[in-house]
């Protein structure tokens, strides 16, 4: 097994792969695309990705982009137990719906509003800041009645849902008004195999 994962530092996406990587227990090496130099743009680079996007996932010569699929291919692959993504119809749907989440109301809230703060991205703040804000008051109610996102264990769905969520006040929204999305990060902090997403010192966390 020879496990490469094509990141940046900064990317929550690619510290999401990161962090799967680590808390299954696979051995893995990083290799660093310079976002800043445009080498997302390279065209080795697009053959791996093709829209230019990190992170990326070489298994042995098997290209997996995206960093759900990361995930999801990690957890079917090697995860034998399937602790990470449930075998079971309702425990699996609920999983692949946060997945959803991180892809849809995450990029265009919480990530969204740091990639103004850490990348100069043009997008309006409040807008980004009003989504973020949304998402967090669902979460917030969700964790209300539950230590983890699904069931009674950690699943991809903590995983994909940590990275962004926890350098939220990076890109000016603050936590403080959801005590249960806070308890919940300091839940997957102690996980065995956890690896913490490199921070900047902006906005609220200036």
């Amino acid at each position: 097994m020879s496990l490469k994962l094509h990141r940046h530092a900064l990317s929550g996406h690619s510290h999401r792969a990161q962090l799967a990587l680590s808390l299954m227990g696979l051995p893995h090496e990083l290799i660093e695309v310079d976002l800043m130099k445009g080498a997302r743009k390279a065209p080795d680079f697009v053959e791996l990705s093709p829209f230019g996007q990190v992170p990326v996932l070489d298994d042995d010569g098997t290209i997996v982009f995206d960093s759900n699929a990361i995930l999801v291919y990690l957890a079917t692959k090697y995860d034998a137990d399937r602790r990470w993504l449930p075998r079971d119809p309702k425990g699996q749907a609920d999983v692949q719906a946060w997945l959803s989440v991180a892809a849809g109301q995450i990029a265009f809230g919480p990530a969204a509003a740091r990639l103004i703060t850490v990348f100069g991205a043009k997008y309006n703040p409040d807008d980004v800041i009003g989504h973020a804000h949304g998402l967090l008051k669902v979460m917030d109610a969700q964790l209300a009645t539950r230590s983890l996102l699904v069931g009674n264990g950690a699943t991809l769905a903590d995983i994909a849902g940590y990275s962004y969520i926890s350098a939220a006040p990076e890109g000016n929204v603050d936590l403080s008004a959801y005590p249960n999305v806070r308890a919940w990060l300091a839940r997957v902090e102690p996980l065995p195999g956890f690896v913490p997403f490199q921070k900047t010192a902006v906005g609220l966390a200036a």
